[in-house]
């Protein structure tokens, strides 16, 4: 199976923990049956390779969520698709499938299935995925779409409606559910969802099959290119929308399955609260009088509730949520006026946590965690002097070609211009302190 995994969002929603570079796919608020927490976009890879183990999965992302997609879900079998610059899913999607046509060397006549990588399912998800597949191959649908029951009329998820099984059809998957699909609507007004439910149309769970010639046809009515590298350079090109609006409302040959298994768009608060797998994760008490409250805590510092109901409390590094349940599913507009650095990130290399800012600018103090085997990038900041002070493991700095051995207790000066990586042999934290006239992330040049 040919899979293209959608990473994006802003980060807003799930504000304090998530952020423009670490949005809710990255939060690690779920236990596996290890007991162990991983986040929604681990949860859904490893329920993905228990499924089609030899399945080939490409991640189609920006460049902000690169780094937290290598630290978390980098490994074999896993390739991570960038695009240049945010341009909406329709483009998104396209690129990646040029980057199968031509950096991967996949056949136009092979299918490819586009899904989301942050739904919550259960492992019948993955079973309709195969008869999605399945559909593709038959081959009498352009594009396939996997639809859900609605449960009440909202205005965030697209609507299509099926027609009746073909006369004497077989089907083409197992539970034999294939259908036509009379039309598609990307996100109406709620009115227009709640008359669409009426005539039994579903929600579009997100997920669209079909075979890689079709997509990279209807890339060639924008780009008359279809080579990976040339798409990338003519990115800009491409129109600004949504896969829904440029090929699933223009497409007529358009054929669908019904899921009706576990599926959550878990996009808020809120709807998190329902799956969380227990109340309080993280240094939380809830104290007396407590009734459905939900409280999340990444500092080290305890976060103690009491007598609160129907609430939401979130702490980490950008900051604090309290909110009522139901409030808290329209944060953004407050968020958006919120203008604050980004204070934690996670790195292919491992972390780094903001520990002190100089509000001018001059001074950041950050704990950099680096995992075993990690290395940073050769790089130079312009504007500042960096000093490391090892705390824990070993490793190797490199600075202008000269390898410098660090241990607990080391203190390294780098210098302004002075080209400079580290490379962990052992999980490594170290306190690093930023000193110049313009402290700022834009400081950075790679080599």
């Amino acid at each position: 199976m040919n899979l293209i995994l959608l990473s994006g969002g802003s980060g807003k929603r799930l504000w304090p923990l998530s952020n423009d570079v670490r949005s809710k796919q990255f939060l690690k608020l779920f236990q596996n049956e290890a007991g162990e927490y991983e986040s929604m976009a681990q949860r859904l890879l490893r329920q993905l390779r228990a499924a089609f183990p030899d399945a080939s999965v490409t991640i189609a992302t920006g460049e902000n969520q690169k780094s937290a997609i290598l630290n978390q879900l980098g490994g074999p079998g896993v390739s991570v698709c960038c695009e240049p610059q945010r341009r909406d899913t329709f483009p998104a999607i396209a690129l990646a499938a040029a980057y199968l046509y031509s950096e991967q060397g996949l056949g136009e006549d092979e299918p490819v299935i586009v899904c989301p990588i942050d739904p919550f399912v259960g492992p019948d998800y993955f079973a309709a995925l195969a008869r999605l597949e399945a559909a593709v191959r038959q081959g009498t649908a352009k594009l396939v779409l996997m639809g859900a029951a609605p449960t009440y009329p909202s205005a965030k998820y697209g609507y299509f409606l099926p027609g009746p099984a073909p006369a004497g059809a077989a089907g083409a998957d197992a539970a034999g559910d294939l259908r036509p699909v009379a039309w598609f609507r990307e996100k109406p007004s709620e009115e227009q969802a709640a008359a669409y439910i009426a005539q039994g149309a579903l929600w579009n769970c997100g997920v669209f099959g079909f075979k890689l010639g079709y997509l990279l046809g209807v890339l060639a009515g924008y780009l008359p290119v279809k080579t990976y590298r040339e798409v990338y350079r003519r990115y800009a090109e491409l129109p600004k929308t949504s896969f829904d609006y440029a090929v699933a409302e223009r497409e007529t040959a358009v054929s669908c399955i019904r899921f009706e298994g576990e599926w959550k768009d878990v996009g808020t608060w809120n709807t998190l609260a329902e799956v969380m797998s227990q109340p309080a994760l993280g240094n939380v008490v809830l104290g007396g009088g407590c009734e459905n409250v939900h409280a999340v805590n990444e500092l080290e510092q305890p976060l103690l509730v009491m007598g609160a109901k129907n609430m939401i409390v979130a702490a980490g590094p950008d900051g604090v949520l309290v909110s009522d349940k139901h409030q808290s599913s329209y944060i953004k507009p407050y968020v958006d006026g919120l203008h604050q650095r980004v204070m934690f990130e996670e790195k292919s290399w491992g972390s780094f946590r903001v520990l002190l800012e100089d509000p001018r600018g001059h001074s950041m103090t950050v704990h950099l965690a680096v995992r075993a085997g990690g290395q940073m990038s050769y790089h130079c900041h312009q504007n500042r002097d960096e000093v490391w002070t090892v705390l824990s493991g070993r490793g190797r700095a490199t600075v202008e070609g000269r390898e410098t051995p660090l241990c607990p207790g080391a203190v390294l000066r780098l210098p302004a211009g002075a080209r400079h990586t580290l490379q962990a042999d052992t999980a490594m934290e170290l306190i690093e302190v930023q000193l110049g006239r313009a402290v700022e992330d834009a400081d950075v040049e790679q080599f």
